[in-house]
């Protein structure tokens, strides 16, 4: 899990790679909710080990997310520039986003639990 190394934290340069991350994990949730919301209406697709999976990747990615965050005030301390600082306000927002669509993914995936094809052969 991400808490169990210490932080690298980055450079102010580092913005762009930042922002990549936090956008791609944002659009990868966006669609791994997507997904999950399909399997409401035949929980019965999923298994346990894919509900395990679901809620342990999101769960550590909640602990990037207060990674991202804490990142991004260590920049705003920096000074930032008027165009770094557009930008980090920009990560800012995209970062609740990700914490939001990642506690949505979480509480769809405890929703499903139990359809799942284990739970529901018994």
């Amino acid at each position: 899990m991400p808490h169990a190394d210490p932080v690298s934290w980055q450079p102010i340069s580092a913005i762009p790679l930042i922002a990549s991350m936090i956008d791609s994990a944002l659009d990868d949730t966006r669609e791994h909710i997507a997904t999950l919301a399909q399997a409401r209406t035949c929980p019965h697709v999923l298994d346990d080990a894919t509900i395990d999976r679901v809620e342990q990747v999101h769960a550590e990615q909640l602990e990037l997310v207060n990674i991202y965050a804490q990142q991004l005030r260590r920049w705003r301390t920096e000074r930032p520039t008027p165009d770094q600082a557009r930008d980090l306000d920009r990560m800012e927002e995209q970062n609740r986003q990700l914490r939001a669509v990642t506690a949505d993914v979480l509480a769809l995936a405890r929703e499903l639990r139990p359809g799942t094809i284990a739970r529901s052969w018994k």
